[in-house]
């Protein structure tokens, strides 16, 4: 199970990997809002990528660990992102939390479930 929780540290890297890249690559080059996108579909294949092979090195034991781990990591990667993203980055709470709203085409709420989900999910396929 410690494997999994140095995991998500590999998870916080690969997320911050792929701000950076969206930042000096692609998102000079799109707006805002569709830089966004492809960022949100990119972060969920890489960490797919990623907890795919966790998966097959050190299987759960059962589908509540698988979900345990998920919940852990949701909440470790909400609180990093406010914290980072508020006191590190610099951005207002309200630029934070506009992250949420599906309505405006904003998708970083498919990370979160993605985060919550990948254990059990891979845990079930394998």
């Amino acid at each position: 199970m410690i494997e999994y929780l140095l995991c998500w540290f590999l998870l916080a890297a690969v997320g911050v990997a792929n701000g950076t890249l969206r930042q000096y690559t692609y998102g000079r080059r799109l707006s805002e809002l569709a830089a966004h996108q492809v960022s949100t579909f990119t972060a969920i294949v890489l960490t797919g990528l990623l907890v795919w092979g966790v998966s097959s090195l050190w299987p759960l034991a059962s589908i509540g660990q698988a979900w345990l781990v998920g919940a852990v990591w949701l909440a470790a990667t909400m609180a990093f992102e406010f914290g980072f993203g508020h006191y590190v980055v610099g951005h207002s709470w309200e630029k934070l939390l506009r992250d949420y709203n599906l309505r405006q085409g904003r998708l970083w709420l498919l990370v979160l479930v993605w985060t919550l989900v990948m254990p059990p999910l891979f845990h079930t396929l394998s």
